[in-house]
Protein backbone atom coordinates (compact mmCIF):
# COMPACT_ATOMS: atom_id res chain seq x y z
CA UNK A 1 0.00 0.00 0.00
CA UNK A 2 2.35 2.19 0.91
CA UNK A 3 4.35 1.62 -2.54
CA UNK A 4 0.84 3.26 -4.33
CA UNK A 5 0.97 6.17 -1.68
CA UNK A 6 2.17 9.73 -3.77
CA UNK A 7 4.06 11.91 -1.71
CA UNK A 8 3.34 15.65 -1.76
CA UNK A 9 5.61 16.73 -4.13
CA UNK A 10 4.57 13.58 -6.28
CA UNK A 11 0.64 14.36 -5.72
CA UNK A 12 1.96 18.22 -7.05
CA UNK A 13 3.43 16.73 -10.03
CA UNK A 14 0.55 14.78 -11.07
CA UNK A 15 -2.47 16.53 -9.83
CA UNK A 16 -1.70 20.10 -11.27
CA UNK A 17 -1.68 21.90 -7.68
CA UNK A 18 1.40 23.29 -6.07
CA UNK A 19 3.27 22.34 -2.61
CA UNK A 20 1.80 25.28 -0.85
CA UNK A 21 -2.14 24.61 -2.69
CA UNK A 22 -1.86 21.10 -0.98
CA UNK A 23 -0.86 22.30 2.17
CA UNK A 24 -3.78 24.64 2.09
CA UNK A 25 -6.10 22.52 1.19
CA UNK A 26 -4.97 19.93 3.84
CA UNK A 27 -5.47 22.44 6.51
CA UNK A 28 -8.86 23.53 5.40
CA UNK A 29 -9.45 20.02 5.42
CA UNK A 30 -10.87 19.98 1.23
CA UNK A 31 -8.37 17.56 0.64
CA UNK A 32 -6.43 15.65 4.02
CA UNK A 33 -3.31 13.21 3.35
CA UNK A 34 -4.47 9.58 4.37
CA UNK A 35 -1.53 9.72 6.38
CA UNK A 36 1.31 12.27 7.86
CA UNK A 37 4.80 10.54 9.35
CA UNK A 38 4.45 11.89 12.88
CA UNK A 39 8.16 11.93 13.19
CA UNK A 40 9.43 13.83 9.73
CA UNK A 41 5.77 15.72 9.34
CA UNK A 42 5.82 14.04 5.96
CA UNK A 43 2.33 13.74 3.77
CA UNK A 44 1.09 10.77 1.55
CA UNK A 45 -1.69 10.82 -0.51
CA UNK A 46 -3.77 7.52 -1.56
CA UNK A 47 -4.26 6.31 -5.25
CA UNK A 48 -7.32 7.51 -4.86
CA UNK A 49 -6.82 11.05 -4.29
CA UNK A 50 -5.31 12.03 -7.43
CA UNK A 51 -8.60 12.16 -9.01
CA UNK A 52 -9.82 14.02 -6.36
CA UNK A 53 -6.85 16.78 -6.50
CA UNK A 54 -7.64 17.04 -10.45
CA UNK A 55 -10.91 17.70 -9.96
CA UNK A 56 -10.13 20.28 -6.92
CA UNK A 57 -7.52 22.32 -9.12
CA UNK A 58 -10.53 22.10 -12.36
CA UNK A 59 -12.64 23.93 -9.89
CA UNK A 60 -10.66 26.27 -8.62
CA UNK A 61 -9.20 27.04 -11.83
CA UNK A 62 -13.10 27.63 -12.64
CA UNK A 63 -13.50 30.04 -9.64
CA UNK A 64 -15.74 28.12 -7.69
CA UNK A 65 -15.59 28.74 -3.71
CA UNK A 66 -14.22 26.47 -1.28
CA UNK A 67 -17.41 25.59 0.21
CA UNK A 68 -19.29 24.33 -3.08
CA UNK A 69 -15.97 22.77 -3.82
CA UNK A 70 -16.15 20.86 -0.60
CA UNK A 71 -19.57 19.52 -1.27
CA UNK A 72 -19.09 18.66 -4.73
CA UNK A 73 -16.00 16.44 -3.70
CA UNK A 74 -18.08 14.88 -0.67
CA UNK A 75 -20.63 14.17 -3.87
CA UNK A 76 -18.06 12.97 -5.87
CA UNK A 77 -16.44 10.38 -3.41
CA UNK A 78 -20.37 9.02 -2.54
CA UNK A 79 -21.56 8.81 -6.59
CA UNK A 80 -23.86 11.58 -5.83
CA UNK A 81 -24.35 12.31 -9.27
CA UNK A 82 -26.92 14.86 -8.58
CA UNK A 83 -25.74 16.94 -5.91
CA UNK A 84 -22.53 17.31 -8.13
CA UNK A 85 -24.15 18.30 -11.19
CA UNK A 86 -26.38 21.09 -9.47
CA UNK A 87 -23.66 22.29 -7.89
CA UNK A 88 -21.73 23.18 -11.19
CA UNK A 89 -24.99 24.30 -12.79
CA UNK A 90 -25.59 26.31 -9.59
CA UNK A 91 -21.86 28.18 -10.40
CA UNK A 92 -22.22 28.36 -14.02
CA UNK A 93 -25.20 30.66 -13.35
CA UNK A 94 -23.28 32.49 -11.46
CA UNK A 95 -20.26 32.61 -13.74
CA UNK A 96 -23.05 34.20 -16.37
CA UNK A 97 -24.74 36.48 -14.86
CA UNK A 98 -20.93 38.22 -13.35
CA UNK A 99 -20.28 38.17 -17.06
CA UNK A 100 -23.61 39.89 -18.20
CA UNK A 101 -23.12 42.51 -15.24
CA UNK A 102 -19.34 42.89 -16.15
CA UNK A 103 -20.53 43.36 -19.80
CA UNK A 104 -23.68 46.23 -19.25
CA UNK A 105 -20.50 47.99 -17.59
CA UNK A 106 -17.75 47.85 -19.38
CA UNK A 107 -20.46 49.15 -22.41
CA UNK A 108 -21.07 52.26 -19.80
CA UNK A 109 -17.44 52.49 -19.41
CA UNK A 110 -16.72 52.87 -23.16
CA UNK A 111 -20.09 55.09 -23.87
CA UNK A 112 -18.28 57.54 -20.98
CA UNK A 113 -14.63 57.76 -22.50
CA UNK A 114 -16.52 58.38 -26.03
CA UNK A 115 -17.31 61.49 -24.24
CA UNK A 116 -14.79 63.21 -22.48
CA UNK A 117 -11.01 63.64 -24.06
CA UNK A 118 -8.39 61.19 -22.97
CA UNK A 119 -7.27 61.90 -19.35
CA UNK A 120 -3.89 60.12 -20.18
CA UNK A 121 -2.39 61.81 -23.22
CA UNK A 122 1.06 62.31 -22.62
CA UNK A 123 2.32 65.58 -22.32
CA UNK A 124 4.60 65.84 -25.60
CA UNK A 125 6.94 69.19 -26.62
CA UNK A 126 7.34 70.52 -30.36
CA UNK A 127 10.75 70.97 -28.74
CA UNK A 128 13.80 69.64 -28.35
CA UNK A 129 14.10 69.03 -24.38
CA UNK A 130 17.53 68.40 -22.99
CA UNK A 131 18.62 68.72 -19.68
CA UNK A 132 21.80 67.12 -17.19
CA UNK A 133 20.53 64.19 -14.38
CA UNK A 134 23.44 63.06 -11.66
CA UNK A 135 24.20 59.57 -12.65
CA UNK A 136 24.32 58.18 -9.00
CA UNK A 137 20.03 59.57 -8.31
CA UNK A 138 19.04 58.56 -11.63
CA UNK A 139 20.50 55.11 -10.78
CA UNK A 140 18.71 54.85 -8.07
CA UNK A 141 15.40 56.07 -8.97
CA UNK A 142 15.63 53.21 -12.04
CA UNK A 143 16.69 50.40 -9.43
CA UNK A 144 13.57 51.85 -7.28
CA UNK A 145 10.60 51.45 -9.61
CA UNK A 146 12.22 49.22 -12.79
CA UNK A 147 10.37 45.90 -10.59
CA UNK A 148 7.38 47.44 -11.09
CA UNK A 149 6.92 47.57 -14.92
CA UNK A 150 4.58 44.91 -16.49
CA UNK A 151 5.57 42.35 -18.95
CA UNK A 152 2.16 41.72 -20.10
CA UNK A 153 1.96 41.57 -23.72
CA UNK A 154 -2.01 42.62 -23.61
CA UNK A 155 -0.88 46.45 -21.85
CA UNK A 156 2.50 47.52 -24.11
CA UNK A 157 2.05 50.86 -22.57
CA UNK A 158 2.47 49.44 -19.47
CA UNK A 159 5.97 47.75 -20.59
CA UNK A 160 8.42 51.11 -20.09
CA UNK A 161 8.58 53.56 -17.39
CA UNK A 162 7.36 56.86 -17.35
CA UNK A 163 9.58 59.70 -17.36
CA UNK A 164 7.94 62.86 -16.03
CA UNK A 165 9.94 66.26 -16.99
CA UNK A 166 8.51 69.12 -14.96
CA UNK A 167 10.63 71.83 -13.26
CA UNK A 168 13.58 70.63 -12.03
CA UNK A 169 12.72 67.43 -11.17
CA UNK A 170 12.34 63.87 -13.11
CA UNK A 171 9.50 61.54 -11.90
CA UNK A 172 10.25 57.88 -12.67
CA UNK A 173 6.84 55.46 -12.70
CA UNK A 174 5.84 52.19 -13.08
CA UNK A 175 3.25 49.93 -12.56
CA UNK A 176 1.75 46.41 -13.84
CA UNK A 177 -1.69 47.06 -12.67
CA UNK A 178 -1.25 45.22 -8.97
CA UNK A 179 2.04 47.26 -7.73
CA UNK A 180 2.95 51.01 -8.55
CA UNK A 181 6.63 51.98 -7.84
CA UNK A 182 7.56 56.28 -8.07
CA UNK A 183 11.11 57.99 -7.47
CA UNK A 184 12.57 61.26 -8.60
CA UNK A 185 15.65 62.53 -9.68
CA UNK A 186 17.06 66.11 -9.47
CA UNK A 187 17.85 68.00 -13.01
CA UNK A 188 19.33 70.96 -14.15
CA UNK A 189 19.05 72.52 -17.45
CA UNK A 190 15.44 72.43 -18.27
CA UNK A 191 12.65 75.13 -17.56
CA UNK A 192 10.64 74.45 -20.62
CA UNK A 193 7.48 72.82 -20.85
CA UNK A 194 6.25 69.83 -18.62
CA UNK A 195 6.84 66.87 -20.29
CA UNK A 196 6.12 62.87 -20.43
CA UNK A 197 7.45 59.90 -22.65
CA UNK A 198 7.16 56.16 -21.46
CA UNK A 199 10.44 54.46 -22.27
CA UNK A 200 10.06 51.06 -22.97
CA UNK A 201 12.10 48.32 -20.39
CA UNK A 202 15.03 47.37 -22.68
CA UNK A 203 15.91 50.60 -23.17
CA UNK A 204 15.55 51.69 -19.59
CA UNK A 205 17.97 48.98 -18.78
CA UNK A 206 20.50 50.22 -21.86
CA UNK A 207 20.36 53.39 -19.80
CA UNK A 208 20.95 52.06 -16.42
CA UNK A 209 24.15 50.29 -17.70
CA UNK A 210 25.35 53.53 -18.56
CA UNK A 211 24.78 55.42 -15.01
CA UNK A 212 27.79 53.40 -13.69
CA UNK A 213 30.34 56.51 -11.97
CA UNK A 214 29.16 59.46 -10.27
CA UNK A 215 29.11 61.85 -13.38
CA UNK A 216 26.48 64.10 -14.38
CA UNK A 217 24.75 62.46 -17.84
CA UNK A 218 22.34 64.40 -20.17
CA UNK A 219 18.52 63.36 -20.83
CA UNK A 220 17.49 64.72 -24.33
CA UNK A 221 13.57 63.67 -25.69
CA UNK A 222 13.16 65.14 -29.09
CA UNK A 223 9.49 64.32 -30.02
CA UNK A 224 9.60 61.16 -29.83
CA UNK A 225 12.70 59.79 -29.12
CA UNK A 226 14.82 60.08 -25.85
CA UNK A 227 18.16 59.38 -25.58
CA UNK A 228 20.80 59.04 -22.74
CA UNK A 229 24.24 60.46 -23.26
CA UNK A 230 26.91 59.19 -20.55
CA UNK A 231 30.39 60.94 -21.94
CA UNK A 232 30.91 58.82 -25.05
CA UNK A 233 28.22 56.35 -24.44
CA UNK A 234 24.82 56.75 -25.57
CA UNK A 235 21.44 54.50 -25.18
CA UNK A 236 18.45 55.98 -27.76
CA UNK A 237 15.46 54.61 -29.08
CA UNK A 238 11.52 55.43 -29.12
CA UNK A 239 9.21 55.91 -26.87
CA UNK A 240 6.41 53.71 -26.54
CA UNK A 241 3.12 55.65 -28.15
CA UNK A 242 0.61 55.01 -25.63
CA UNK A 243 -0.96 57.18 -22.65
CA UNK A 244 -0.07 56.28 -19.27
CA UNK A 245 -2.22 56.49 -16.12
CA UNK A 246 -2.55 59.73 -13.97
CA UNK A 247 0.13 58.41 -10.99
CA UNK A 248 -0.41 61.26 -9.07
CA UNK A 249 -3.94 60.69 -8.40
CA UNK A 250 -3.40 57.06 -7.84
CA UNK A 251 -0.55 57.19 -4.87
CA UNK A 252 -3.24 59.50 -2.83
CA UNK A 253 -3.86 56.60 -0.52
CA UNK A 254 -5.76 56.97 2.72
CA UNK A 255 -4.49 57.62 6.00
CA UNK A 256 -2.88 54.44 7.68
CA UNK A 257 -0.60 53.31 10.20
CA UNK A 258 3.02 53.18 9.96
CA UNK A 259 5.20 50.89 11.19
CA UNK A 260 9.35 50.85 10.72
CA UNK A 261 10.49 47.24 9.93
CA UNK A 262 13.69 45.94 9.89
CA UNK A 263 14.65 44.62 6.03
CA UNK A 264 16.31 41.76 6.99
CA UNK A 265 14.68 40.40 9.45
CA UNK A 266 11.39 41.28 7.98
CA UNK A 267 12.34 39.99 4.88
CA UNK A 268 13.34 36.55 6.41
CA UNK A 269 10.24 36.00 8.35
CA UNK A 270 8.01 36.74 4.85
CA UNK A 271 10.62 34.25 3.09
CA UNK A 272 9.98 31.15 5.38
CA UNK A 273 6.79 31.87 7.23
CA UNK A 274 3.63 30.56 6.18
CA UNK A 275 1.69 31.43 2.53
CA UNK A 276 -1.10 31.29 1.62
CA UNK A 277 -2.04 29.29 -1.54
CA UNK A 278 -3.74 31.23 -4.68
CA UNK A 279 -4.84 28.75 -7.47
CA UNK A 280 -7.13 31.67 -9.31
CA UNK A 281 -4.99 32.63 -12.09
CA UNK A 282 -5.65 36.13 -11.96
CA UNK A 283 -1.97 37.86 -11.79
CA UNK A 284 -0.94 37.74 -15.67
CA UNK A 285 -1.63 34.15 -15.59
CA UNK A 286 0.35 33.32 -13.12
CA UNK A 287 -0.63 31.72 -9.53
CA UNK A 288 0.93 32.88 -6.33
CA UNK A 289 1.61 32.50 -2.90
CA UNK A 290 0.45 35.20 -0.64
CA UNK A 291 1.73 36.34 3.11
CA UNK A 292 -0.27 37.39 5.23
CA UNK A 293 0.29 40.56 7.08
CA UNK A 294 -1.31 42.77 10.40
CA UNK A 295 0.09 45.06 12.80
CA UNK A 296 0.40 43.63 16.01
CA UNK A 297 -0.73 45.39 19.41
CA UNK A 298 2.53 47.04 19.75
CA UNK A 299 2.64 48.48 16.69
CA UNK A 300 5.10 46.32 15.20
CA UNK A 301 4.34 44.67 11.59
CA UNK A 302 4.56 40.53 11.45
CA UNK A 303 3.45 37.21 9.22
CA UNK A 304 0.62 36.26 10.09
CA UNK A 305 0.59 32.27 11.65
CA UNK A 306 -1.00 29.29 9.62
CA UNK A 307 -5.19 29.97 11.04
CA UNK A 308 -4.52 33.76 12.05
CA UNK A 309 -7.27 34.94 10.03
CA UNK A 310 -7.76 38.44 11.83
CA UNK A 311 -10.19 41.01 10.20
CA UNK A 312 -7.79 43.51 9.94
CA UNK A 313 -5.42 41.01 8.41
CA UNK A 314 -3.54 42.15 4.50
CA UNK A 315 -2.75 39.52 2.03
CA UNK A 316 -0.29 40.47 -0.06
CA UNK A 317 1.52 38.80 -3.43
CA UNK A 318 4.28 37.62 -1.41
CA UNK A 319 7.11 37.39 -4.47
CA UNK A 320 6.07 40.98 -5.07
CA UNK A 321 6.46 42.03 -1.62
CA UNK A 322 9.77 41.01 -1.62
CA UNK A 323 10.54 42.41 -4.90
CA UNK A 324 9.58 46.19 -2.98
CA UNK A 325 11.62 45.17 -0.31
CA UNK A 326 14.72 44.94 -2.45
CA UNK A 327 13.98 48.02 -3.84
CA UNK A 328 13.74 49.96 -1.03
CA UNK A 329 17.03 49.71 -0.85
CA UNK A 330 17.31 50.56 2.69
CA UNK A 331 17.83 48.90 6.23
CA UNK A 332 14.60 50.15 7.28
CA UNK A 333 11.66 50.69 5.41
CA UNK A 334 8.45 52.55 6.56
CA UNK A 335 5.30 49.81 5.86
CA UNK A 336 1.92 52.17 5.67
CA UNK A 337 -1.47 49.49 6.34
CA UNK A 338 -4.73 51.39 5.49
CA UNK A 339 -7.94 49.05 5.22
CA UNK A 340 -7.50 44.92 4.55
CA UNK A 341 -9.03 46.43 0.64
CA UNK A 342 -6.28 49.33 0.63
CA UNK A 343 -3.09 49.33 -0.93
CA UNK A 344 -0.13 48.82 1.30
CA UNK A 345 2.72 51.19 1.01
CA UNK A 346 6.24 50.55 1.44
CA UNK A 347 8.30 53.83 1.65
CA UNK A 348 11.89 54.92 2.26
CA UNK A 349 12.49 56.91 6.05
CA UNK A 350 14.59 59.49 3.90
CA UNK A 351 12.31 60.71 1.56
CA UNK A 352 8.42 60.42 0.94
CA UNK A 353 9.20 60.52 -3.04
CA UNK A 354 10.40 57.17 -3.39
CA UNK A 355 8.20 54.33 -2.77
CA UNK A 356 5.92 51.47 -3.65
CA UNK A 357 2.01 50.45 -3.34
CA UNK A 358 1.09 47.03 -3.38
CA UNK A 359 -2.57 45.83 -3.94
CA UNK A 360 -4.00 43.37 -1.48
CA UNK A 361 -5.92 40.41 -1.87
CA UNK A 362 -9.06 39.85 -0.36
CA UNK A 363 -9.92 36.70 1.66
CA UNK A 364 -13.70 36.77 2.22
CA UNK A 365 -15.10 34.04 4.07
CA UNK A 366 -10.92 33.27 4.94
CA UNK A 367 -9.65 31.82 1.60
CA UNK A 368 -12.05 31.64 -1.04
CA UNK A 369 -11.65 34.87 -2.76
CA UNK A 370 -9.75 35.17 -6.09
CA UNK A 371 -6.38 37.08 -6.47
CA UNK A 372 -7.62 40.54 -7.23
CA UNK A 373 -5.64 43.79 -8.89
CA UNK A 374 -6.23 47.71 -8.66
CA UNK A 375 -9.39 47.13 -10.96
CA UNK A 376 -11.83 45.82 -8.00
CA UNK A 377 -10.63 48.61 -5.29
CA UNK A 378 -12.14 51.44 -3.69
CA UNK A 379 -10.12 54.52 -3.90
CA UNK A 380 -7.10 54.45 -5.32
CA UNK A 381 -7.60 50.99 -7.26
CA UNK A 382 -10.91 52.79 -8.45
CA UNK A 383 -8.42 54.36 -10.23
CA UNK A 384 -6.77 51.67 -11.57
CA UNK A 385 -9.42 50.19 -12.80
CA UNK A 386 -9.51 52.58 -15.41
CA UNK A 387 -6.18 52.17 -16.15
CA UNK A 388 -6.47 48.30 -17.92
CA UNK A 389 -9.64 49.73 -19.27
CA UNK A 390 -8.48 53.12 -20.72
CA UNK A 391 -4.88 52.17 -21.50
CA UNK A 392 -6.43 49.49 -23.86
CA UNK A 393 -9.26 52.10 -25.16
CA UNK A 394 -6.40 54.45 -25.77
Amino acid sequence: MESEMRSIGEMARDSGLSVSALRFYGGAGVLVPVWVDPVSGYRWYGPEQLEEARLLARLRRAGMPLADIRLVLAGWSSEDTDLVRKLLQAHLRRLELGLSDARIEFSTVRALLECRENPMALLRTDTTVRLGVSAPELAAALDAVRFAASTDPELPMLGGVLFDIEGETLHVVATDRYRMAVAQAGTTGHGGPHVQVIVPSPLVDAMRALLSDDASVQLTVDGDRVALEAGDRQAAGQCLDHGFPDYRRLVRLPAGHRALVDVTAFRQAVETGPVRANEVREQDGVSCDLSMLKVAGDGTVCVCEDGDDGQGNIAVNRDFLLHALAAGARDQLLLEFGAPTAPLAIRRTDTESTFSILMPVRLENCHDQPQKDFRSRQGCSDDLDGLAQRTRSS
